[in-house]
């Protein structure tokens, strides 16, 4: 079979190849899928460079997740050949065929098409953990969603509209602002750059933000410090512009706010019967159209190279699917 293999971490993708490997053997309490999706997400990128806070041992299949159609399971996984499924784990979804253990799938929620529940997976529950789990969204607050044109800050936008928050999406490209409304459907897109403070208190009428939910870092987060309202929540969700910020903490102390982190994998590991209540939030959410994962492109696996140097490029606005075979 046909799989995305890093051979050796590199900063410029020299170490990645479309190579033949033999198809996984599936263990017992593991399903092997036949994948029919995958999407790309950052930390895909990060692996392939060695990057990421998880570095698997050189070579591996990358690919976080993925849907498809169950080829094998155990009788009492509570799968059976046919089924159509969404999951993942930490790698193996640019492949064929997967083989994860059982608790890393779930049903494909209705009416739900295979590149959208690959597209939806770890985007809406990271968002979900953030802004639901550790900011304790309520209806009607203010959320300032930075990198809202990834999937992830769009998957963002998308969930807190949907549960009845009120959105400023902000974005580094000011020729994204009109795809990122068209899509995510804000109250406001603003650009993160400089003192973008005084827009957010203008937006909020001087309320500022309940929730910032950050994948951005850097000065994004140091200019976020600014834009929480008392008692709010600030959100650290990655930092994609390269720089980790530092905060002093007589910030946070007068302004009265708390400075969360987000790691929604290792969170629901830690509390898994958490996480299988996102999962079921999230799927209730999706059968009832109330969200819709936001797709950039999708792109035979042959030409990956494609999807992983547009995401390197920042030129995304939604995620990158990528079909196997």
């Amino acid at each position: 079979m046909q799989a995305l293999r890093v051979e050796r971490l590199s900063g410029d993708l020299s170490g990645v190849v479309l190579a033949e490997v033999p198809a996984p053997v599936r263990a017992a309490g593991e399903v092997l899928v036949q994948v029919r999706a995958a999407s790309l997400n950052f930390p895909d990128l990060l692996m392939t460079r060695g990057e990421y806070q998880f570095k698997p041992e050189v070579p591996f299949t990358s690919g976080l997740e993925f849907a498809g159609e169950v080829l094998e399971a155990d009788p009492d996984s509570g799968f059976a050949p046919g089924d159509r499924v969404m999951g993942g784990n930490k790698t193996g979804a640019f492949s064929e065929i997967a083989c994860v253990p059982a608790d890393k799938l779930s049903p494909l929620p209705q009416g739900m098409d295979f590149p959208q529940a690959a597209a939806m997976g770890a985007a809406y529950a990271t968002a979900y953990t953030g802004l639901v789990e550790l900011g304790g969204l309520r209806e009607g607050q203010w959320v300032l969603v930075h990198g809202a044109s990834g999937g992830v800050g769009l998957a963002a936008c998308d969930l807190a509209r949907a549960l009845g928050a009120r959105v400023i999406a902000t974005t580094g490209s000011p020729d994204k602002r009109e795809r990122i409304a068209a899509l995510a459907r804000p109250d406001a897109v603003i650009l993160a750059e400089g003192r973008f403070r005084e827009q957010v208190a203008e937006l909020t009428g001087g309320a500022l933000a309940d929730i910032v939910f950050d994948p951005v870092g850097g000065d994004v987060f140091d200019e976020s410090t600014r834009c929480v309202a008392f008692g709010g929540k600030l959100v650290v969700v990655g930092f994609t512009s390269g720089r980790i910020a530092e905060v002093a903490t007589n910030i946070p102390l007068i302004k009265g706010f708390s400075i969360v982190g987000l790691r929604a994998g290792e969170y629901a590991r830690r509390f898994p019967e958490r996480g299988r209540a996102i999962n079921a939030a999230i799927t209730a959410l999706a059968e009832q159209g109330r969200i819709t994962p936001a797709i950039d492109r999708v792109l035979p696996l042959t030409r990956w190279r494609e999807g992983f140097d547009a995401m390197a490029r920042r030129e995304l606005v939604g995620k990158v699917v990528f079909q196997p075979g």
